[in-house]
């Protein structure tokens, strides 16, 4: 029997699930593993229920097929009997009358087709003569293949009290094997999954969704024409074993809170409640009628979309009609040839793999969820588990992930989202920075090519202007000419040295230099009008920097030099210096006129100024740009040109690296 019950009763179809966890969450025995988000079925934990296939809207559970194992039995030549459970008539209200039913099942090939009811009237007699023994302790009863499968598994230490009675479907096939010759061959049908691993007793088992699927195999349909009753014995009050409460009907017991001496429970968390409570002793002697499902008319293998009480009126109505129509002496007979068979079952524990999940396993788990407090535990059932520490145990056990949690889910993906933007804001930053390099370099070639072109006629230009100035007296009308020829030569000479300034940088010469000292030493390099303020605030633990001096001299000069134009009215220019271990941060504020958001993308562009013609070549922030660039360092502008938003002004701040490994090396 082990050997049957180790089959893979319940499975996934991989390519069907959604991670919705609906699965986990329903398992009363978290018999389900996710990996890489998908569920899988852990066969050796499984004990039939079949909840997961109920609840599985996409499908993704589903249970063993058994229809090809019936069809080898049916073309084997032996003869083959059709057992059907008690629970028929909720599930086949689309057909005229059970007699039809019956037909249908025989036109498949089955050499007659039997009642399990019957055998439930027999296991019932069985529970009374226990019920009856005198016995002072409180059975569990055992018709239900999957509360049996728990108690092994899960429940050693209640072996014992299961009923040692075999269920309606095993007692039939008893009945049949006696009736019958031998070679014989039984197939249950019903709306149980568990059952097609209960007993070797039975050749195979079909659930009612699989004989639905034989008959539209088989073009089987509803016709009076293929009419016909069960095959005898025939069942009496038994055929209410499928609905709640049916067994205690059957033994004339009831579960009343004042002299019942039964507990019902049914449903994935009731029964195992019962059991608990049966276990730790506080129901004392009273016995426990337990079904996983809420009723088998509520079983995994049903189809028809019917509610639970309207099932439960069909069954009402066919076990009425049934009693009505029977002849009770027929039935004693029945009952009495074959009461003499053997419907006792017998038991054992069932060895799993038992998972562990050490405290400290468990407390990783919840703080790498940012479960740090109680508080944290918000125990929202998303993930499938009751409570987040359940939740953290099976992560611990292997069992289930953390991307479970949807609040944690959540949690990281607004991170990633808020870094994804942050990497975004940087790529476009040094898209935007390449575009410029890319264009400073072409510029550089261009400019080298333009001022080597031009230096050489300019000198000629400049030395005859000055010659035929010398040579004109000054109260000459050409005099004044030739002043701005020379000046005009002068500024052309200016801009061909910028260019060549522009086209040489191509390296750096670094040395160790107190940036303090340095800074200090710029603002004499410019003139500052009186109407402007010039402030310096330096918090550096440490002043030194490797930096190319002559170079970023011109940096410095430049950007205060464009600070105090800024400011033709008079301000404030403050120039700070921080950092840390890594960098050094300098900072050249004004509280000018600040640059306009349209012109914030060309003030690097070469030749672009906004100064006055003669005033400005274009050449100065690019070359600060390139000279920065070239330090391996980092050049960011804030501006502020419009006074309704606030004060106005503009601040650079450059970010040079310390290269402190060149510096340990010029100390060596």
């Amino acid at each position: 029997m082990n050997a049957l019950k180790e089959k893979r009763l319940v499975y996934t179809v991989k390519d069907r699930c959604k991670m919705c966890y609906t699965c986990v969450r329903e398992c009363p025995v978290k018999a389900i593993r996710i990996r890489n988000g998908q569920a899988e079925v852990i066969s050796e934990r499984c004990i039939g229920c079949g909840n997961c296939v109920k609840v599985c809207s996409q499908g993704a559970k589903t249970f063993l097929d058994s229809k090809q194992d019936v069809y080898a039995l049916l073309q084997s030549g032996s003869p083959v009997v059709a057992m059907v459970a008690p629970s028929f008539p909720a599930e086949f209200t689309d057909i005229s009358h059970y007699r039809v039913l019956v037909g249908m099942i025989r036109e498949l090939g089955f050499h007659s087709v039997v009642e399990v009811a019957f055998g439930a009237d027999m296991v019932s007699r069985e529970y009374r003569k226990l019920l009856n023994s005198g016995k002072n302790k409180g059975y569990i009863t055992s018709d239900c293949p999957a509360l049996v499968n728990y108690v092994e598994l899960y429940k050693h230490g209640l072996i014992n009290s299961l009923a040692p009675i075999a269920s309606p479907m095993v007692a039939m096939a008893r009945v049949v094997r006696k009736k019958s010759r031998n070679g014989i061959k039984v197939v249950f049908i019903g709306p149980c999954v568990a059952k097609k691993t209960e007993s070797e007793e039975v050749d195979a088992a079909l659930t009612f969704r699989e004989l639905r699927e034989m008959f539209l195999e088989n073009r089987i349909i509803p016709d009076e024409k293929l009419a016909s009753d069960f095959d005898p014995p025939r069942a009496g009050k038994g055929a209410i074993f499928p609905v709640s409460r049916g067994l205690l009907q059957n033994v004339n017991r009831n579960d009343d809170i004042a002299d019942g001496d039964f507990v019902v429970a049914e449903g994935k968390n009731n029964f195992r409640d019962a059991v608990a409570e049966f276990e730790s002793g506080t129901l004392g002697t009273q016995h426990l009628e337990l079904l996983c499902c809420e009723g088998c008319i509520m079983g995994p293998g049903m189809t028809n979309p019917g509610k639970r009480y309207a099932r439960r009126t069909c069954i009402s109505k066919y076990v009425k009609e049934r009693l009505d129509t029977m002849d009770p002496k027929e039935w004693e007979q029945e009952v009495k040839k074959y009461g003499s068979l053997e419907y006792s079952q017998h038991f054992e524990p069932r060895e799993r793999k038992k998972l562990t999940a050490t405290d400290e396993k468990v407390n990783e788990v919840l703080r790498s969820m940012g479960k740090l407090k109680p508080s944290d535990h918000l125990n929202c059932g998303a993930c499938g588990y009751d409570t987040c520490y359940e939740h953290a145990v099976a992560i611990a056990k292997g069992l289930a992930e953390i991307e479970m949690c949807l609040p944690y889910t959540i949690m990281k993906l607004h991170r990633f989202i808020e870094e994804l933007n942050e990497t975004n804001g940087r790529l476009a930053k040094t898209r935007k920075a390449l575009k410029q390099s890319e264009k400073l370099a072409s510029m550089g070639q261009l400019s080298a090519g333009i001022a080597h072109e031009l230096n050489n006629p300019l000198g000629v230009i400049t030395m005859y202007a000055n010659i035929l100035k010398e040579e004109t007296p000054p109260d000459a009308p050409i005099s004044r000419d030739l002043q701005l020829i020379v000046e005009q030569t002068e500024r052309c000479r200016k801009i061909v040295g910028g260019l060549l300034n522009f086209a040489r940088k191509n390296q750096v010469q670094l040395s160790q230099t107190n940036m303090v000292d340095f800074v200090q030493h710029s603002l004499g390099s410019i003139v500052c009008p009186d109407n402007v303020k010039v402030e310096m605030e330096a918090n550096l633990d440490n002043p030194w920097v490797m930096i190319d001096n002559d170079q970023m001299m011109q940096v410095l000069t430049n950007l205060e030099k464009n600070a105090i134009e800024a400011m033709p009215g008079g301000g404030i220019m403050k120039i700070e210096l921080s950092g840390d271990m890594e960098w050094v941060n300098l900072k050249i504020k004004d509280t000018g006129t600040g640059i306009s958001p349209e012109n914030m993308e060309k003030i690097f562009t070469p030749f672009f100024t906004t100064k006055a013609l003669g005033k400005g070549t274009g050449l100065g922030l690019p070359l600060v740009y390139g000279i920065v660039k070239m330090h391996r360092g980092k050049i960011d502008v804030e501006s502020n040109s419009d006074p309704a938003k606030g004060p106005t002004g503009t601040t650079f701040t450059i970010t040079l690296p310390r290269r402190k490994d060149l510096m340990d090396q010029q100390n060596e």
